[in-house]
């Protein structure tokens, strides 16, 4: 029988081993992922094939960007079939075409980050949204602790943020998303919050009761359901602690929790998460859910990293 996980309106029929790669191919691990217009999942990875390209039923279609990424970190799909790639190894934003790859803007300077804490666009940089205007955001990241605006065309038009804890402080900015009425959310991973922002960086608000927020999707719409990844507890003291994650949470508009789901600890069942980095949902309410597995390895467990660790998981949606 299919496992079930999730609550409520939010329940969800796990699909193992989706993805059907070529021979000899692996993800080694998955940065982000997107869906376009056609339900084709886009799976941005770690191993030697950056782009991979699926259609729903995961059959393998294309790749790209080969030789190109040197650490996928985020995805934003597009409305004019291109999508945004965030690389936090290369300090830059691509937006691309979704058919071969092609550059259609640059941000940032592949290769050369900003001064650590400068504030500077980019340090590390991690995920990309567009504006209902088409306006960029950018957050910034692991090296910075900022959220950068860009015009369309990619002139820089304000940055907010610094380190710390206070509303509108950050520690490690690690993902953003914007709905259609503007609002920005900026997961705020190490303050164990996602914090709302009006379009000119003015804080609103912010949700709590998560832990290491690391990955965020939502819909670009009005009063959006959020999709959350929260990477589960590292230090040797707390790291066999329940209830911390890795796991999934959804929440609503206002942060109230709809569903969550993801075993008591870390691990590689089919109903448990190593390290969630990348969500996204297609038009029939399906989830995937790419994890950054190879990394989050050795925060959990003391033995050698097995050859092959899952890290791109199918949530089909309970209709």
């Amino acid at each position: 029988m299919a496992t079930i996980v999730g609550t409520g309106d939010f329940k969800y029929r796990i699909v193992e081993d989706w993805a059907k790669l070529p021979d000899g191919w692996s993800f080694k691990e998955v940065g982000a992922v997107g869906v376009d217009g056609n339900d084709n999942v886009y799976v941005f990875n770690r191993g030697d094939h950056p782009m991979m390209v699926f259609d729903r039923s995961g059959t393998f279609l294309r790749s790209w960007g080969e030789g190109e990424y040197p650490r996928a970190h985020g995805v934003h799909m597009g409305p004019d079939e291109s999508i945004y790639l965030t690389d936090d190894g290369g300090h830059f934003v691509r937006k691309c075409r979704l058919d071969n790859g092609k550059v259609l803007l640059e941000l940032g300077v592949p290769g050369k980050p900003a001064p650590y804490m400068s504030g500077e666009p980019f340090h590390r940089c991690t995920h990309t949204a567009l504006a209902p205007n088409g306006d960029i955001y950018v957050s910034d990241g692991y090296g910075n602790a900022r959220v950068h605006k860009y015009s369309p065309n990619g002139k820089l038009l304000m940055s907010w943020g610094e380190p710390g804890t206070d509303p509108g402080q950050f520690n490690i900015v690690h993902n953003i998303c914007s709905d259609a009425d503007g609002w920005v959310y900026v997961a705020d991973r190490e303050n164990h919050r996602v914090q709302v922002f009006d379009g000119k960086g003015k804080y609103e608000a912010q949700w709590n009761n998560l832990h290491r927020p690391c990955g965020l999707y939502m819909h670009n719409t009005r009063n959006p359901v959020c999709y959350i990844g929260e990477l589960g507890p590292v230090m040797g003291v707390n790291r066999n602690s329940p209830n911390l994650g890795p796991r999934v949470s959804i929440v609503d508009h206002q942060g109230k929790l709809l569903s969550r789901f993801g075993d008591a600890h870390a691990g590689t069942a089919p109903t448990a998460f190593l390290g969630p980095h990348g969500l996204a949902v297609d038009s029939r309410g399906d989830l995937y859910v790419g994890e950054v597995s190879w990394t989050q390895w050795p925060q959990f467990f003391d033995t050698p990293r097995p050859a092959h660790i899952r890290s791109l998981q199918k949530y089909e949606k309970v209709q």
